[in-house]
C-alpha cells in the first residue's frame, strides 16, 4: 500500500489525529523497576524478550513500577558519609530515602515488609522494612557528587551510612554492606 493511500485509510478511521496530537515529553529509560506487592504500575507485565536481565535471573511478575533517572531525582535526596570497604575511606552518597522510593511507587511499608534488592549481577540482599527505616537506607545516585556510572558502583546502589548504625559500626569494615547491592535495578516487595 502507498504511503498516501495508507495515510487516507488513517484518515478515515480517526486515526489521523492521534498521529497528529503532540507528544509528551519523553521518559527515559527504566534505571529501577519494582515489583511484588505493589498497588499500581506504570509499566506492562514482564516480557521475556524486552526484560532479559530479569529473564536469565528467573524474575517474571504481572504489573510493575519503573524510575527513570528523572523520576528518582525528582525525590528528595539524603546525604549520607559512610567509610566504605572498597578503600576504607568516607565517601558521600546522595539519593532518595528507599522508603521514599517505595512510595512513589505506592508501596505502604510496614515493619514486616520484605524488601528484597537485586543488582545487575543477580546479587539479591533482603530487608525489611523496619530495617530499611531503621538504617535510614537510601538508593543512591551520587557518589563524591558525581552521578554513578554503570560499570562502577552504580547507576543505583541500595545503601546506609554504616559509621552511624551502631551495631554495623562494631563490624569489621568487609561484613558492613552485605544488605547493600551495588549496580541496584530490581526491588521486589512482599
Amino acid at each position: 500500500m502507498e504511503k498516501r493511500s495508507f495515510l487516507a485509510a488513517l484518515a478515515a478511521t480517526g486515526a489521523a489525529p492521534a498521529l497528529a496530537a503532540p507528544k509528551t515529553a519523553q521518559r527515559g529509560p527504566a534505571l529501577l523497576t519494582v515489583t511484588g506487592a505493589i498497588p499500581k504500575a506504570n509499566r506492562g507485565k514482564f516480557d521475556p524478550v524486552a526484560d532479559q536481565m530479569m529473564f536469565k535471573q528467573k524474575l517474571s511478575f504481572e504489573k510493575a513500577w519503573a524510575f527513570d533517572y528523572g523520576a528518582l531525582a525528582a525525590l528528595p535526596s539524603l546525604t549520607i558519609r559512610p567509610t566504605l570497604e572498597y578503600d576504607g575511606k568516607v565517601h558521600t552518597l546522595s539519593g532518595p530515602l528507599l522508603a521514599d522510593v517505595l512510595k512513589a511507587a505506592g508501596v505502604a511499608v510496614t515493619d514486616g515488609t520484605r524488601i528484597t534488592l537485586r543488582a545487575v549481577d543477580g546479587y539479591a540482599a533482603s530487608v525489611t522494612g523496619a530495617q530499611a527505616r531503621k538504617q535510614r537506607f537510601i538508593v543512591a545516585t551520587h557518589l563524591d557528587g558525581a552521578p554513578m556510572a554503570l560499570g562502577g558502583l552504580g547507576p543505583l546502589w541500595a545503601v546506609y551510612d554504616a559509621d552511624r548504625v551502631p551495631e554495623m559500626a562494631a563490624r569489621p569494615l568487609a561484613e558492613r554492606f552485605g544488605a547493600c547491592p551495588w549496580a541496584l535495578y530490581h526491588i521486589d516487595v512482599a
